[in-house]
Order: C-alpha cells, then structure tokens, then sequence
C-alpha cells in the first residue's frame, strides 16, 4: 500500500511541478497581459493544487484541514488578483484592446457612465519623451 501511495504522491508532484513551471514560462513568454494573467493564475493554481492533493495523500488525516485552508485561499486569491490587474492595465492603457473578442468591460463602464477612452490617461509616447 505504501508504494502505491509513493507512487501517486510522485505523480502529482510531478505533475503538478510540470504545470508550475508552464505557468513561469508562460509569464515570460507570452506577449500580453491578459495571456500573462492566465498563464499565471490557471497553472499556477491548478499546479499547487495537484502538490496539495499529493502531500494529503501522503499525511496524516488531522492535517486535511490545514492543506484544505491552503487550497481554499488559493482558489479565492488568484482569481481576484488577476481581475484586478487585468482591470488595472485596461484602464491605463497596457492592454492591447484589439486583442479582445468582446470588450465587456467598456460595454459596463459605458453603462456606467465612466467610459474609458483611448486618450484617458498618459501615452506611451509620452512616456517614453520624459
């Protein structure tokens, strides 16, 4: 029974290893914020996710708890992190809009009655002048 354990616990590891290492590649490599924040968010949750389901298999029933806390401020963190730095870079302009599909958050921010125009805030231009 133990080597099975080994066995599995070896497996999410490694598994969940892999999928942190694609999330820090794909924090470098992609080209924009919105890819970056999904790189970031999803593998990076889902990789430590899979290392906490490897260390329960290995522990001892009374530390479930602590390794449920783990996952559970995981889960409730990243995703709101990356909302508000994705909300952050659209509206000072370091999210290539044309990128999007559907730009749900102009459509809701029009509604709102604060639109975010392409000359609300400073250039790049203009910041590469001073």
């Amino acid at each position: 029974m133990t080597t099975v354990r080994d066995v599995v616990t070896a497996a999410l590891f490694s598994t969940g290893a892999v999928f942190c290492l694609l999330g820090a590649v794909g924090l470098l490599r992609f080209p924009d914020i919105g890819s970056r924040l999904h790189a970031a968010a999803k593998a990076q949750t889902l990789g430590l996710l899979l290392i906490l389901v490897g260390a329960a298999v290995q522990m001892p029933v009374h530390h479930a708890p602590v390794l449920l806390l783990v996952a559970l401020f995981q889960m409730l963190t990243a995703p709101i992190t990356s909302q508000i730095i994705g909300r952050t870079a659209y509206r000072t302009h370091a999210l290539d809009r044309r990128l999007l599909f559907r730009d749900e958050l102009a459509e809701r921010l029009a509604r709102d009655g604060t639109p975010v125009h392409e000359r609300d805030g400073p250039s790049h231009e203009e910041d590469a002048d001073e």
